[in-house]
Protein backbone atom coordinates (compact mmCIF):
# COMPACT_ATOMS: atom_id res chain seq x y z
CA UNK A 1 0.00 0.00 0.00
CA UNK A 2 1.27 3.46 -0.85
CA UNK A 3 0.98 5.30 2.46
CA UNK A 4 2.18 8.56 0.98
CA UNK A 5 -0.71 8.38 -1.46
CA UNK A 6 -3.11 7.68 1.41
CA UNK A 7 -2.04 10.85 3.15
CA UNK A 8 -2.33 12.84 -0.05
CA UNK A 9 -5.90 11.58 -0.58
CA UNK A 10 -6.76 12.40 3.02
CA UNK A 11 -7.00 8.77 4.11
CA UNK A 12 -5.50 8.06 7.54
CA UNK A 13 -2.19 6.22 7.62
CA UNK A 14 -2.87 2.61 8.77
CA UNK A 15 0.36 2.67 10.80
CA UNK A 16 -0.60 5.80 12.74
CA UNK A 17 -1.23 4.13 16.12
CA UNK A 18 2.03 2.19 15.98
CA UNK A 19 3.78 5.40 15.00
CA UNK A 20 2.17 7.15 17.97
CA UNK A 21 3.38 4.40 20.28
CA UNK A 22 7.03 4.69 19.30
CA UNK A 23 7.05 8.50 19.28
CA UNK A 24 5.46 8.67 22.72
CA UNK A 25 7.94 6.14 24.09
CA UNK A 26 10.79 8.35 22.88
CA UNK A 27 9.10 11.49 24.19
CA UNK A 28 8.48 9.78 27.53
CA UNK A 29 12.20 9.01 27.88
CA UNK A 30 13.15 12.60 27.11
CA UNK A 31 10.75 14.07 29.65
CA UNK A 32 11.50 11.38 32.23
CA UNK A 33 15.15 12.46 32.25
CA UNK A 34 14.07 15.88 33.51
CA UNK A 35 13.10 14.45 36.91
CA UNK A 36 14.55 10.94 37.15
CA UNK A 37 17.99 12.29 38.05
CA UNK A 38 16.79 14.09 41.20
CA UNK A 39 16.96 10.99 43.39
CA UNK A 40 20.39 10.03 41.99
CA UNK A 41 22.10 13.33 42.82
CA UNK A 42 23.53 12.24 46.20
CA UNK A 43 25.02 9.11 44.58
CA UNK A 44 26.49 11.15 41.72
CA UNK A 45 28.01 13.64 44.13
CA UNK A 46 29.54 10.89 46.24
CA UNK A 47 30.85 8.75 43.38
CA UNK A 48 32.33 11.56 41.27
CA UNK A 49 33.27 13.92 44.10
CA UNK A 50 31.16 16.58 42.41
CA UNK A 51 30.57 20.03 43.86
CA UNK A 52 27.09 21.23 44.75
CA UNK A 53 27.17 23.59 41.74
CA UNK A 54 28.11 20.75 39.35
CA UNK A 55 25.33 18.56 40.71
CA UNK A 56 22.84 21.38 40.20
CA UNK A 57 23.94 21.68 36.57
CA UNK A 58 23.36 17.97 36.01
CA UNK A 59 19.65 18.71 36.50
CA UNK A 60 19.36 22.33 35.42
CA UNK A 61 21.65 22.09 32.38
CA UNK A 62 19.46 19.40 30.84
CA UNK A 63 16.28 21.42 31.35
CA UNK A 64 18.00 24.54 30.02
CA UNK A 65 19.20 22.90 26.80
CA UNK A 66 15.84 21.12 26.39
CA UNK A 67 13.84 24.34 26.47
CA UNK A 68 16.31 26.25 24.33
CA UNK A 69 15.90 24.27 21.10
CA UNK A 70 12.21 23.37 21.05
CA UNK A 71 10.85 26.00 18.66
CA UNK A 72 13.78 25.82 16.23
CA UNK A 73 13.57 22.01 16.23
CA UNK A 74 9.83 22.20 15.56
CA UNK A 75 10.40 24.50 12.59
CA UNK A 76 13.12 22.18 11.25
CA UNK A 77 10.67 19.29 11.49
CA UNK A 78 8.07 21.30 9.57
CA UNK A 79 10.58 22.14 6.85
CA UNK A 80 12.77 19.03 6.60
CA UNK A 81 10.32 16.29 7.55
CA UNK A 82 9.27 15.10 10.99
CA UNK A 83 10.34 11.49 10.45
CA UNK A 84 13.84 12.63 9.52
CA UNK A 85 14.13 14.94 12.52
CA UNK A 86 12.70 12.31 14.86
CA UNK A 87 15.23 9.69 13.77
CA UNK A 88 18.18 12.09 14.08
CA UNK A 89 17.03 13.32 17.50
CA UNK A 90 16.40 9.83 18.89
CA UNK A 91 19.81 8.61 17.68
CA UNK A 92 21.42 11.64 19.34
CA UNK A 93 19.49 10.98 22.57
CA UNK A 94 20.71 7.36 22.67
CA UNK A 95 24.31 8.43 22.05
CA UNK A 96 24.28 11.20 24.65
CA UNK A 97 22.61 8.92 27.22
CA UNK A 98 25.51 6.52 26.77
CA UNK A 99 27.95 9.42 27.22
CA UNK A 100 26.22 10.41 30.47
CA UNK A 101 26.38 6.87 31.80
CA UNK A 102 30.08 6.55 30.96
CA UNK A 103 31.16 10.00 32.22
CA UNK A 104 34.37 9.65 34.30
CA UNK A 105 33.99 13.00 36.08
CA UNK A 106 31.43 15.67 36.89
CA UNK A 107 32.55 18.12 34.18
CA UNK A 108 32.08 15.60 31.39
CA UNK A 109 28.75 14.51 32.90
CA UNK A 110 27.47 18.10 32.80
CA UNK A 111 28.66 18.48 29.19
CA UNK A 112 26.95 15.22 28.20
CA UNK A 113 23.75 16.28 29.96
CA UNK A 114 23.69 19.53 27.99
CA UNK A 115 23.98 17.55 24.74
CA UNK A 116 21.34 15.10 25.95
CA UNK A 117 19.01 18.03 26.67
CA UNK A 118 19.48 19.32 23.12
CA UNK A 119 18.60 15.88 21.72
CA UNK A 120 15.49 15.64 23.92
CA UNK A 121 14.43 19.15 22.86
CA UNK A 122 14.73 18.09 19.21
CA UNK A 123 12.44 15.13 19.88
CA UNK A 124 9.63 16.98 21.63
CA UNK A 125 8.07 19.04 18.80
CA UNK A 126 8.15 16.11 16.38
CA UNK A 127 5.72 14.25 18.65
CA UNK A 128 2.98 16.88 18.57
CA UNK A 129 3.69 17.62 14.90
CA UNK A 130 3.30 13.95 13.92
CA UNK A 131 -0.02 13.78 15.80
CA UNK A 132 -1.25 16.80 13.81
CA UNK A 133 -0.05 15.13 10.61
CA UNK A 134 -1.34 11.58 11.18
CA UNK A 135 -4.63 12.03 13.05
CA UNK A 136 -7.86 13.84 12.31
CA UNK A 137 -11.14 14.56 14.07
CA UNK A 138 -11.96 12.64 17.22
CA UNK A 139 -8.90 10.42 16.76
CA UNK A 140 -6.66 13.43 17.18
CA UNK A 141 -8.16 14.08 20.62
CA UNK A 142 -7.48 10.48 21.64
CA UNK A 143 -3.93 10.70 20.30
CA UNK A 144 -3.31 13.89 22.25
CA UNK A 145 -4.76 12.05 25.25
CA UNK A 146 -1.92 9.55 24.94
CA UNK A 147 0.50 12.45 24.49
CA UNK A 148 -0.81 14.17 27.62
CA UNK A 149 -0.60 10.94 29.60
CA UNK A 150 3.06 10.54 28.64
CA UNK A 151 3.84 14.15 29.58
CA UNK A 152 2.11 14.00 32.97
CA UNK A 153 3.24 10.47 33.80
CA UNK A 154 6.88 11.07 32.87
CA UNK A 155 7.06 14.12 35.13
CA UNK A 156 5.44 12.39 38.10
CA UNK A 157 7.07 8.92 37.93
CA UNK A 158 10.65 10.11 37.42
CA UNK A 159 11.49 9.85 41.14
CA UNK A 160 9.86 6.39 41.30
CA UNK A 161 11.77 5.02 38.33
CA UNK A 162 15.01 6.56 39.58
CA UNK A 163 14.50 5.04 43.02
CA UNK A 164 13.85 1.58 41.55
CA UNK A 165 16.94 1.74 39.32
CA UNK A 166 19.15 2.79 42.23
CA UNK A 167 17.71 0.05 44.45
CA UNK A 168 18.37 -2.63 41.80
CA UNK A 169 21.75 -1.38 40.51
CA UNK A 170 23.16 -0.61 43.94
CA UNK A 171 26.02 1.63 45.01
CA UNK A 172 28.37 3.27 44.27
CA UNK A 173 27.82 3.47 40.50
CA UNK A 174 24.15 2.53 40.23
CA UNK A 175 23.39 6.11 39.17
CA UNK A 176 24.93 5.34 35.76
CA UNK A 177 22.00 3.07 34.91
CA UNK A 178 19.64 6.02 35.27
CA UNK A 179 21.15 7.10 31.93
CA UNK A 180 22.21 3.78 30.40
CA UNK A 181 18.68 2.35 30.57
CA UNK A 182 17.80 4.72 27.70
CA UNK A 183 20.24 3.01 25.33
CA UNK A 184 18.53 -0.34 24.65
CA UNK A 185 15.06 1.23 24.73
CA UNK A 186 16.14 3.97 22.34
CA UNK A 187 17.81 1.53 19.93
CA UNK A 188 14.63 -0.56 19.80
CA UNK A 189 12.67 2.64 19.20
CA UNK A 190 14.91 3.54 16.24
CA UNK A 191 14.29 0.16 14.59
CA UNK A 192 10.52 0.41 15.04
CA UNK A 193 10.36 4.08 13.99
CA UNK A 194 12.18 3.28 10.74
CA UNK A 195 9.35 0.87 9.88
CA UNK A 196 6.24 2.76 10.96
CA UNK A 197 6.83 6.52 10.67
CA UNK A 198 5.61 8.13 7.43
CA UNK A 199 8.38 9.01 5.00
CA UNK A 200 9.73 12.56 5.00
CA UNK A 201 9.61 14.58 1.78
CA UNK A 202 12.80 15.06 -0.17
CA UNK A 203 14.78 18.07 0.97
CA UNK A 204 15.66 20.63 -1.66
CA UNK A 205 18.29 23.31 -1.31
CA UNK A 206 15.60 25.97 -1.08
CA UNK A 207 14.10 24.45 2.06
CA UNK A 208 17.22 24.98 4.11
CA UNK A 209 17.43 28.58 2.91
CA UNK A 210 13.91 29.16 4.23
CA UNK A 211 14.92 28.46 7.85
CA UNK A 212 14.75 31.68 9.87
CA UNK A 213 18.26 31.63 11.34
CA UNK A 214 18.16 35.13 12.82
CA UNK A 215 14.76 34.44 14.39
CA UNK A 216 16.12 31.23 15.93
CA UNK A 217 19.12 33.12 17.32
CA UNK A 218 16.96 35.88 18.82
CA UNK A 219 14.48 33.45 20.37
CA UNK A 220 17.24 31.16 21.63
CA UNK A 221 19.05 34.09 23.22
CA UNK A 222 15.86 35.34 24.84
CA UNK A 223 14.92 31.94 26.26
CA UNK A 224 18.50 31.43 27.48
CA UNK A 225 18.41 34.78 29.31
CA UNK A 226 15.10 33.78 30.93
CA UNK A 227 16.22 30.32 32.04
CA UNK A 228 19.79 31.05 33.20
CA UNK A 229 18.73 33.28 36.14
CA UNK A 230 16.49 30.44 37.30
CA UNK A 231 19.52 28.13 37.36
CA UNK A 232 22.03 30.68 38.72
CA UNK A 233 20.23 33.37 40.71
CA UNK A 234 23.23 35.71 40.58
CA UNK A 235 22.55 36.11 36.85
CA UNK A 236 19.28 38.02 37.47
CA UNK A 237 20.71 40.91 35.42
CA UNK A 238 20.02 38.81 32.29
CA UNK A 239 16.26 39.37 32.61
CA UNK A 240 16.18 42.85 30.98
CA UNK A 241 18.22 41.56 27.98
CA UNK A 242 15.73 38.67 27.78
CA UNK A 243 12.84 41.09 27.38
CA UNK A 244 14.75 43.03 24.72
CA UNK A 245 15.70 39.92 22.74
CA UNK A 246 12.16 38.53 22.82
CA UNK A 247 10.78 41.90 21.69
CA UNK A 248 13.27 41.97 18.82
CA UNK A 249 12.26 38.40 17.95
CA UNK A 250 8.58 39.36 17.76
CA UNK A 251 9.34 42.40 15.60
CA UNK A 252 11.55 40.35 13.29
CA UNK A 253 8.92 37.63 12.87
CA UNK A 254 6.27 40.21 11.90
CA UNK A 255 8.68 41.78 9.43
CA UNK A 256 9.63 38.62 7.53
CA UNK A 257 6.01 37.39 7.57
CA UNK A 258 4.93 40.64 5.88
CA UNK A 259 7.61 40.06 3.26
CA UNK A 260 6.18 36.63 2.47
CA UNK A 261 9.10 34.64 3.90
CA UNK A 262 8.49 31.73 6.31
CA UNK A 263 9.07 32.86 9.91
CA UNK A 264 10.35 30.64 12.70
CA UNK A 265 7.12 31.20 14.64
CA UNK A 266 4.32 32.62 12.52
CA UNK A 267 2.70 35.70 14.13
CA UNK A 268 -0.65 34.30 12.96
CA UNK A 269 -0.41 31.78 15.80
CA UNK A 270 -0.89 34.68 18.22
CA UNK A 271 -3.05 37.05 16.19
CA UNK A 272 -5.37 34.78 14.19
CA UNK A 273 -5.37 31.27 15.64
CA UNK A 274 -8.37 30.81 17.96
CA UNK A 275 -7.43 29.48 21.37
CA UNK A 276 -3.67 29.25 20.81
CA UNK A 277 -2.40 32.24 22.87
CA UNK A 278 -4.66 31.54 25.84
CA UNK A 279 -3.95 27.80 25.71
CA UNK A 280 -0.21 28.48 25.78
CA UNK A 281 -0.70 30.77 28.80
CA UNK A 282 -2.76 28.09 30.59
CA UNK A 283 0.02 25.57 30.02
CA UNK A 284 2.66 27.99 31.32
CA UNK A 285 0.75 28.80 34.53
CA UNK A 286 -0.19 25.18 35.20
CA UNK A 287 3.36 23.89 34.73
CA UNK A 288 4.71 26.49 37.17
CA UNK A 289 2.45 25.10 39.89
CA UNK A 290 2.52 21.44 38.84
CA UNK A 291 6.18 20.73 38.06
CA UNK A 292 7.88 22.39 41.00
CA UNK A 293 6.12 20.30 43.63
CA UNK A 294 7.94 17.05 42.86
CA UNK A 295 11.35 18.40 43.86
CA UNK A 296 9.75 19.89 47.00
CA UNK A 297 8.12 16.56 47.90
CA UNK A 298 11.44 14.73 47.28
CA UNK A 299 13.23 17.12 49.67
CA UNK A 300 10.40 16.90 52.21
CA UNK A 301 10.20 13.12 52.29
CA UNK A 302 13.93 12.35 52.01
CA UNK A 303 15.57 15.20 53.93
CA UNK A 304 12.75 15.99 56.33
CA UNK A 305 11.30 12.54 57.03
CA UNK A 306 14.23 10.25 56.17
CA UNK A 307 12.51 8.31 53.37
CA UNK A 308 14.65 6.36 50.92
CA UNK A 309 14.58 7.52 47.28
CA UNK A 310 12.23 4.64 46.43
CA UNK A 311 9.90 5.39 49.35
CA UNK A 312 9.88 9.06 48.39
CA UNK A 313 8.94 8.16 44.83
CA UNK A 314 6.21 5.79 45.93
CA UNK A 315 4.69 8.50 48.15
CA UNK A 316 3.78 10.55 45.06
CA UNK A 317 2.67 7.55 42.99
CA UNK A 318 -1.07 8.30 43.47
CA UNK A 319 -0.67 11.50 41.44
CA UNK A 320 1.04 9.61 38.63
CA UNK A 321 -1.57 6.85 38.58
CA UNK A 322 -4.52 9.25 38.63
CA UNK A 323 -2.98 11.35 35.87
CA UNK A 324 -2.18 8.40 33.62
CA UNK A 325 -5.75 7.09 33.72
CA UNK A 326 -7.56 10.41 33.43
CA UNK A 327 -5.38 11.72 30.59
CA UNK A 328 -6.43 8.89 28.30
CA UNK A 329 -10.10 9.34 29.26
CA UNK A 330 -9.92 13.12 28.91
CA UNK A 331 -8.52 12.74 25.41
CA UNK A 332 -11.76 11.01 24.41
CA UNK A 333 -13.97 13.56 26.15
CA UNK A 334 -12.37 16.76 24.92
CA UNK A 335 -13.98 16.55 21.47
CA UNK A 336 -17.42 16.58 23.09
CA UNK A 337 -16.96 18.84 26.10
CA UNK A 338 -14.08 21.09 25.02
CA UNK A 339 -12.77 23.58 27.59
CA UNK A 340 -15.13 22.22 30.23
CA UNK A 341 -12.67 19.34 30.59
CA UNK A 342 -9.72 21.57 31.45
CA UNK A 343 -11.82 23.72 33.78
CA UNK A 344 -12.93 20.58 35.66
CA UNK A 345 -9.37 19.23 35.70
CA UNK A 346 -7.85 22.42 37.09
CA UNK A 347 -10.58 22.56 39.73
CA UNK A 348 -9.71 19.02 40.85
CA UNK A 349 -6.01 19.92 41.02
CA UNK A 350 -6.86 22.86 43.29
CA UNK A 351 -8.95 20.65 45.55
CA UNK A 352 -6.21 18.02 45.78
CA UNK A 353 -3.40 20.47 46.54
CA UNK A 354 -5.49 22.35 49.10
CA UNK A 355 -6.46 19.08 50.79
CA UNK A 356 -2.81 18.02 50.99
CA UNK A 357 -1.88 21.39 52.51
CA UNK A 358 -4.71 21.06 55.05
CA UNK A 359 -4.01 17.47 56.13
CA UNK A 360 -0.21 17.53 56.54
CA UNK A 361 -0.16 19.70 59.71
CA UNK A 362 -2.80 17.44 61.31
CA UNK A 363 -1.06 14.05 61.09
CA UNK A 364 2.13 12.64 62.65
CA UNK A 365 5.10 13.07 60.34
CA UNK A 366 5.61 9.31 59.97
CA UNK A 367 2.11 9.10 58.45
CA UNK A 368 2.61 11.99 55.99
CA UNK A 369 3.03 9.72 52.97
CA UNK A 370 -0.27 7.96 53.61
CA UNK A 371 -2.03 11.21 54.52
CA UNK A 372 -1.36 12.83 51.14
CA UNK A 373 -2.20 9.73 49.07
CA UNK A 374 -5.87 10.56 48.49
CA UNK A 375 -5.33 14.32 47.92
CA UNK A 376 -2.57 13.55 45.40
CA UNK A 377 -4.79 11.01 43.67
CA UNK A 378 -7.52 13.66 43.28
CA UNK A 379 -4.97 16.18 42.02
CA UNK A 380 -3.53 13.59 39.63
CA UNK A 381 -6.94 12.82 38.16
CA UNK A 382 -7.41 16.54 37.64
CA UNK A 383 -3.93 16.98 36.20
CA UNK A 384 -4.50 14.28 33.61
CA UNK A 385 -7.57 16.21 32.46
CA UNK A 386 -5.51 19.38 32.00
CA UNK A 387 -2.44 18.61 29.90
CA UNK A 388 -3.76 16.55 26.99
CA UNK A 389 -7.07 18.47 26.52
CA UNK A 390 -5.21 21.76 26.69
CA UNK A 391 -2.74 20.60 24.02
CA UNK A 392 -5.61 19.36 21.84
CA UNK A 393 -7.61 22.59 22.14
CA UNK A 394 -4.58 24.85 21.80
CA UNK A 395 -3.40 23.19 18.59
CA UNK A 396 -6.79 22.35 17.02
CA UNK A 397 -6.82 25.38 14.70
CA UNK A 398 -3.11 25.28 13.86
CA UNK A 399 -2.42 24.30 10.23
CA UNK A 400 -0.34 21.15 9.79
CA UNK A 401 2.44 23.12 8.10
CA UNK A 402 2.91 25.09 11.36
CA UNK A 403 2.38 22.13 13.70
CA UNK A 404 6.01 21.53 14.64
CA UNK A 405 6.83 25.15 15.44
CA UNK A 406 3.50 25.65 17.25
CA UNK A 407 4.02 22.51 19.32
CA UNK A 408 7.59 23.54 20.04
CA UNK A 409 6.47 26.96 21.26
CA UNK A 410 3.82 25.35 23.46
CA UNK A 411 6.41 23.01 24.99
CA UNK A 412 8.87 25.88 25.41
CA UNK A 413 6.29 27.60 27.60
CA UNK A 414 5.88 24.39 29.58
CA UNK A 415 9.65 24.03 30.05
CA UNK A 416 9.94 27.66 31.17
CA UNK A 417 7.01 27.03 33.51
CA UNK A 418 8.75 23.95 34.92
CA UNK A 419 11.97 25.90 35.49
CA UNK A 420 10.16 28.84 37.11
CA UNK A 421 8.06 26.53 39.27
CA UNK A 422 11.01 24.43 40.42
CA UNK A 423 13.00 27.53 41.37
CA UNK A 424 10.08 29.37 42.99
CA UNK A 425 8.58 26.49 44.98
CA UNK A 426 11.99 25.25 46.14
CA UNK A 427 12.83 28.80 47.28
CA UNK A 428 9.55 29.00 49.23
CA UNK A 429 10.17 25.59 50.80
CA UNK A 430 13.76 26.36 51.84
CA UNK A 431 12.80 29.83 53.03
CA UNK A 432 10.38 28.34 55.57
CA UNK A 433 12.41 25.23 56.44
CA UNK A 434 15.54 27.25 57.24
CA UNK A 435 13.80 28.38 60.42
CA UNK A 436 14.34 25.46 62.87
CA UNK A 437 13.86 22.72 60.23
CA UNK A 438 10.14 23.43 59.85
CA UNK A 439 9.60 20.86 57.09
CA UNK A 440 5.80 20.57 57.33
CA UNK A 441 5.19 24.35 57.21
CA UNK A 442 7.67 24.47 54.33
CA UNK A 443 5.84 21.94 52.17
CA UNK A 444 2.49 23.55 53.05
CA UNK A 445 3.79 26.94 51.92
CA UNK A 446 5.02 25.38 48.65
CA UNK A 447 1.63 23.72 48.09
CA UNK A 448 -0.19 27.02 48.61
CA UNK A 449 2.18 28.71 46.16
CA UNK A 450 1.37 26.01 43.62
CA UNK A 451 -2.34 26.58 44.27
CA UNK A 452 -1.93 30.27 43.37
CA UNK A 453 -0.48 29.43 39.95
CA UNK A 454 -3.06 26.72 39.26
CA UNK A 455 -5.75 29.26 40.13
CA UNK A 456 -4.32 31.60 37.47
CA UNK A 457 -4.54 28.75 34.95
CA UNK A 458 -8.14 28.09 36.00
CA UNK A 459 -9.16 31.73 35.51
CA UNK A 460 -7.55 31.71 32.04
CA UNK A 461 -9.35 28.48 31.16
CA UNK A 462 -12.69 29.92 32.21
CA UNK A 463 -12.07 33.05 30.13
CA UNK A 464 -11.15 30.88 27.13
CA UNK A 465 -14.28 28.77 27.69
CA UNK A 466 -16.43 31.89 27.40
CA UNK A 467 -14.51 33.10 24.35
CA UNK A 468 -14.91 29.68 22.73
CA UNK A 469 -18.66 29.73 23.36
CA UNK A 470 -18.87 33.14 21.68
CA UNK A 471 -16.87 31.88 18.68
CA UNK A 472 -19.07 28.81 18.40
CA UNK A 473 -22.19 30.98 18.45
CA UNK A 474 -20.81 33.13 15.62
CA UNK A 475 -19.68 30.15 13.51
CA UNK A 476 -22.65 27.88 14.28
CA UNK A 477 -23.26 25.50 11.43
CA UNK A 478 -19.75 25.84 10.00
CA UNK A 479 -17.28 22.96 9.79
CA UNK A 480 -15.19 24.33 12.65
CA UNK A 481 -12.86 27.17 13.66
CA UNK A 482 -10.82 28.54 10.80
CA UNK A 483 -7.77 30.74 10.54
CA UNK A 484 -8.93 34.31 10.06
CA UNK A 485 -5.99 35.64 8.05
CA UNK A 486 -6.37 34.96 4.31
CA UNK A 487 -2.69 34.10 4.01
CA UNK A 488 -3.46 30.82 5.77
CA UNK A 489 -5.38 28.47 3.55
CA UNK A 490 -4.46 24.99 4.70
CA UNK A 491 -6.69 23.42 7.32
CA UNK A 492 -5.60 22.10 10.71
CA UNK A 493 -7.26 18.84 9.84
Amino acid sequence: MDHASDEHRGEPDPRRWRALGVTQLAGFMGLLDVSIVNVALPSIQQDLGASAAAVQWVVSGYALAFGLVLVAAGRLGDALGRRRMFMVALAAFVATSALCGAAPNAHLLVAARLLQGVAAGMLGPQNSGLIQQLFRGAERGRAFGVFGASVGLSTAVGPIVGGVILAVAGEPEGWRWVFLVNVPIGLAGLVIAARVLPASPRVGRGVLREIDVLGAALLGGGVLCVLLPLVQTRLWWLLPPAVALLALFAAWEYRIARRGRPPLLDPLLVTSTPGYPTGAAIGLAYFIGFSGLWLVFAMFFQTGLGYTPLESGLAVTPFALGGAVSAAVAGRLVGRYGRHVTVAGLSAVLVGFLAAAAVLPLVPQHAAGWAVALPLLVAGVGGGAVISPNVTLTLESVPVRMAGAAGGALQTGQRIGSAVGTAALAAVFYGVVSTDDRFVPGVVAALLTAVAFVLVALVLAMLELRARQRRDAVTAGSAGPQMVDPRVTDRAE
